[in-house]
């Protein structure tokens, strides 16, 4: 009977600690995602504040009330107004690499169809509008002299230059055209990033329908054989 009574009392146990366990975890994760949903809160507002008011205008309190979060949340995430940034533009890039890769695999194996689509996704609504290339131009023009976001940016952009130089070189091999791939790869970057600038800077003839059609003008002038 005592030998019985302990079992059972063991088994108790386990079941409690167990349970115990498992509300622990999920404190856990619920406490990890609400840092998360806030922390997202803080770079959306930071966003807005940039596209509002420009770099330096951007204060802790601005993004606080922007979030509709006090002042405290903020300084508890982030801790200063250049880790905020620093993180706001971490995320920036994040959806923009996230918004191009998703494009190249829709495209499948055909080189052709993944240049035209990633030039494509560079006009996107959800990634080309007026907030987030505002919010862009604001980090550009710091990025000079900060090293911080010089870096940030170094690798992402020499990747994404490399998936531009492959693709170049894959079209010329199959049209035999007798431009250099890294040439070719730098001026429909160039050609990419000077119509966001058009862009950024709301020039009257620039929208992104018009950057659209100036980005396909110029993938048929380059590559005549594979657009017509």
């Amino acid at each position: 009977m005592l030998e019985t009574v302990t079992s059972m009392k063991t088994s108790e146990a386990r079941d409690v600690l167990a349970e115990t366990t498992r509300k622990s975890d999920a404190e856990k994760r619920g406490r990890k995602a609400s840092k998360e949903v806030r922390q997202l809160q803080l770079i959306e507002a930071t966003i807005d504040s940039l596209a509002r008011r420009g770099y330096a205008e951007t204060t802790m309190a601005d993004v606080a009330d922007g979030a509709g979060l006090s002042r405290g949340i903020v300084n508890f995430h982030f801790e200063s107004k250049e880790k905020l940034l620093i993180a706001t533009l971490q995320h920036m890039y994040d959806e923009y690499s996230a918004h191009w890769r998703a494009a190249l695999q829709k495209a499948g194996d055909d080189p052709a169809r993944q240049l035209q689509q990633l030039v494509w996704a560079d006009f996107d609504r959800s990634i080309c509008n007026k907030r987030k290339l505002a919010a862009w131009l604001a980090f550009w023009g710091e990025a000079k002299s900060r090293p911080t976001y010089q870096a940030l940016s170094s690798s992402r952009d020499n990747y994404y230059q490399q998936v531009f130089i492959d693709l170049c070189t894959a079209l010329k091999q199959s049209g035999a055209y007798a431009y250099e791939p890294q040439v070719m790869a730098l001026a429909l970057s160039a050609m990419l990033e000077g119509l966001w600038l058009r862009l950024m800077m709301g020039t009257e003839d620039t929208t992104r329908e018009t950057a659209l059609q100036a980005a396909n003008a110029f993938l048929a002038a380059a590559f005549p054989k594979h657009y017509g």
